[in-house]
Protein backbone atom coordinates (compact mmCIF):
# COMPACT_ATOMS: atom_id res chain seq x y z
CA UNK A 1 0.00 0.00 0.00
CA UNK A 2 1.55 3.29 -0.61
CA UNK A 3 2.36 5.76 1.71
CA UNK A 4 -0.37 8.18 0.36
CA UNK A 5 -3.27 6.15 0.52
CA UNK A 6 -2.19 4.58 3.96
CA UNK A 7 -2.06 8.73 5.29
CA UNK A 8 -5.12 9.56 3.86
CA UNK A 9 -6.69 5.94 4.88
CA UNK A 10 -5.70 6.61 8.73
CA UNK A 11 -6.87 10.56 8.38
CA UNK A 12 -10.28 9.11 9.01
CA UNK A 13 -10.99 8.03 12.83
CA UNK A 14 -12.99 4.99 11.83
CA UNK A 15 -10.12 3.69 9.69
CA UNK A 16 -7.73 4.46 12.14
CA UNK A 17 -9.60 2.16 14.69
CA UNK A 18 -10.04 -0.19 12.13
CA UNK A 19 -6.26 -0.48 11.48
CA UNK A 20 -6.17 -1.06 15.45
CA UNK A 21 -7.88 -3.75 15.33
CA UNK A 22 -6.45 -5.33 12.53
CA UNK A 23 -3.33 -4.85 13.94
CA UNK A 24 -4.50 -6.19 17.86
CA UNK A 25 -5.55 -9.08 15.92
CA UNK A 26 -2.15 -10.04 14.02
CA UNK A 27 -0.60 -9.44 17.59
CA UNK A 28 -2.92 -11.67 19.56
CA UNK A 29 -2.54 -14.28 16.57
CA UNK A 30 1.20 -13.74 16.98
CA UNK A 31 1.23 -14.15 20.68
CA UNK A 32 -1.24 -17.10 20.85
CA UNK A 33 1.58 -18.71 18.05
CA UNK A 34 4.68 -17.81 20.52
CA UNK A 35 2.93 -19.18 23.92
CA UNK A 36 2.28 -22.12 22.07
CA UNK A 37 5.92 -22.71 21.00
CA UNK A 38 7.45 -21.19 24.21
CA UNK A 39 5.01 -23.57 26.41
CA UNK A 40 5.83 -26.66 23.97
CA UNK A 41 9.35 -26.10 24.92
CA UNK A 42 9.31 -25.34 28.33
CA UNK A 43 6.92 -28.54 28.55
CA UNK A 44 9.66 -30.61 26.28
CA UNK A 45 12.74 -28.75 28.64
CA UNK A 46 10.93 -30.47 31.97
CA UNK A 47 13.30 -30.13 34.90
CA UNK A 48 16.28 -30.34 32.90
CA UNK A 49 16.33 -27.65 30.82
CA UNK A 50 20.01 -26.64 28.41
CA UNK A 51 21.35 -23.74 28.16
CA UNK A 52 19.47 -22.76 24.69
CA UNK A 53 16.30 -23.43 26.56
CA UNK A 54 16.89 -21.37 30.00
CA UNK A 55 18.55 -18.42 27.43
CA UNK A 56 15.28 -18.53 25.70
CA UNK A 57 13.23 -18.57 29.07
CA UNK A 58 15.57 -15.64 30.44
CA UNK A 59 14.27 -13.76 26.81
CA UNK A 60 10.72 -14.48 27.80
CA UNK A 61 10.96 -12.18 30.33
CA UNK A 62 13.16 -9.94 29.38
CA UNK A 63 11.02 -9.08 26.06
CA UNK A 64 8.22 -8.48 27.82
CA UNK A 65 9.38 -5.97 30.32
CA UNK A 66 11.38 -4.20 27.14
CA UNK A 67 8.08 -3.79 25.21
CA UNK A 68 5.44 -3.54 27.85
CA UNK A 69 8.64 -0.27 29.12
CA UNK A 70 8.33 0.95 25.38
CA UNK A 71 5.29 0.96 25.09
CA UNK A 72 4.15 3.23 28.08
CA UNK A 73 6.54 5.33 27.12
CA UNK A 74 5.43 5.75 23.76
CA UNK A 75 1.73 6.51 25.13
CA UNK A 76 2.93 8.26 27.19
CA UNK A 77 4.53 10.35 24.93
CA UNK A 78 1.91 10.55 22.10
CA UNK A 79 -0.86 11.69 25.20
CA UNK A 80 1.95 14.26 26.23
CA UNK A 81 1.85 15.95 22.67
CA UNK A 82 -1.83 15.33 21.78
CA UNK A 83 -2.80 16.51 25.67
CA UNK A 84 -1.60 19.88 25.07
CA UNK A 85 -2.67 20.72 21.64
CA UNK A 86 -5.99 19.43 22.45
CA UNK A 87 -5.89 20.71 25.96
CA UNK A 88 -5.00 24.33 24.26
CA UNK A 89 -7.68 24.08 21.36
CA UNK A 90 -10.71 23.56 23.66
CA UNK A 91 -9.65 26.15 25.79
CA UNK A 92 -9.72 28.72 22.97
CA UNK A 93 -12.94 26.89 21.81
CA UNK A 94 -14.21 28.04 25.02
CA UNK A 95 -13.42 30.84 25.37
CA UNK A 96 -14.91 32.37 22.02
CA UNK A 97 -18.01 30.16 22.47
CA UNK A 98 -18.39 32.24 25.81
CA UNK A 99 -17.53 35.29 24.39
CA UNK A 100 -20.10 35.04 22.00
CA UNK A 101 -22.74 33.34 23.92
CA UNK A 102 -21.98 37.07 26.05
CA UNK A 103 -22.25 38.81 23.06
CA UNK A 104 -25.75 37.47 21.95
CA UNK A 105 -26.96 37.89 25.18
CA UNK A 106 -26.21 41.21 25.28
CA UNK A 107 -27.98 42.17 22.01
CA UNK A 108 -30.51 44.85 21.47
CA UNK A 109 -32.45 44.54 17.99
CA UNK A 110 -33.13 41.55 16.89
CA UNK A 111 -30.70 41.50 13.70
CA UNK A 112 -28.61 42.05 15.63
CA UNK A 113 -29.10 39.14 18.14
CA UNK A 114 -29.38 37.26 14.40
CA UNK A 115 -25.90 38.06 13.58
CA UNK A 116 -24.61 36.88 17.10
CA UNK A 117 -26.76 34.40 17.28
CA UNK A 118 -25.10 33.10 13.98
CA UNK A 119 -21.76 33.57 15.34
CA UNK A 120 -22.54 31.85 18.66
CA UNK A 121 -23.48 28.75 16.55
CA UNK A 122 -20.81 28.82 14.16
CA UNK A 123 -18.63 28.96 17.57
CA UNK A 124 -20.55 25.82 18.90
CA UNK A 125 -20.07 23.79 15.91
CA UNK A 126 -15.78 24.49 15.61
CA UNK A 127 -16.12 23.06 19.46
CA UNK A 128 -17.96 20.38 18.53
CA UNK A 129 -15.35 19.77 15.96
CA UNK A 130 -12.43 19.91 18.30
CA UNK A 131 -14.32 17.64 20.76
CA UNK A 132 -14.69 15.38 17.72
CA UNK A 133 -10.98 15.11 17.63
CA UNK A 134 -10.74 13.07 21.28
CA UNK A 135 -11.37 9.65 19.20
CA UNK A 136 -8.67 10.44 17.02
CA UNK A 137 -5.93 11.31 19.59
CA UNK A 138 -7.25 8.01 21.63
CA UNK A 139 -6.50 5.65 18.85
CA UNK A 140 -2.81 7.35 18.12
CA UNK A 141 -2.30 6.95 21.91
CA UNK A 142 -3.40 3.44 21.77
CA UNK A 143 -1.66 2.63 18.45
CA UNK A 144 1.27 4.23 19.51
CA UNK A 145 1.42 2.00 22.15
CA UNK A 146 0.75 -0.99 20.57
CA UNK A 147 3.70 -0.80 18.22
CA UNK A 148 6.03 -2.11 20.37
CA UNK A 149 4.30 -5.29 21.42
CA UNK A 150 3.23 -5.95 18.06
CA UNK A 151 6.61 -5.76 16.92
CA UNK A 152 7.99 -8.50 19.62
CA UNK A 153 5.20 -10.34 19.23
CA UNK A 154 4.97 -10.64 15.63
CA UNK A 155 9.04 -10.94 15.11
CA UNK A 156 9.11 -13.74 18.18
CA UNK A 157 6.50 -15.85 16.07
CA UNK A 158 8.60 -15.71 13.37
CA UNK A 159 11.81 -16.25 15.05
CA UNK A 160 10.52 -19.38 17.16
CA UNK A 161 8.46 -20.60 13.61
CA UNK A 162 12.24 -20.91 12.32
CA UNK A 163 13.67 -22.36 15.13
CA UNK A 164 11.04 -25.33 14.74
CA UNK A 165 11.21 -25.74 11.17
Amino acid sequence: MSSLSSTARLANPLMQWLDLALKTNEMLLSSGSVIRMRTERIAKAGLTPSAADLAEFQLMGHEKLAAASESGMAMVKQWHSSHFSLANKALQQWLQGTTAFFSMAGSVTPAQAAARGDAFVQTAARTANAASQLSGVAVRIAREGLKPIHAAATSNARRLAELQS
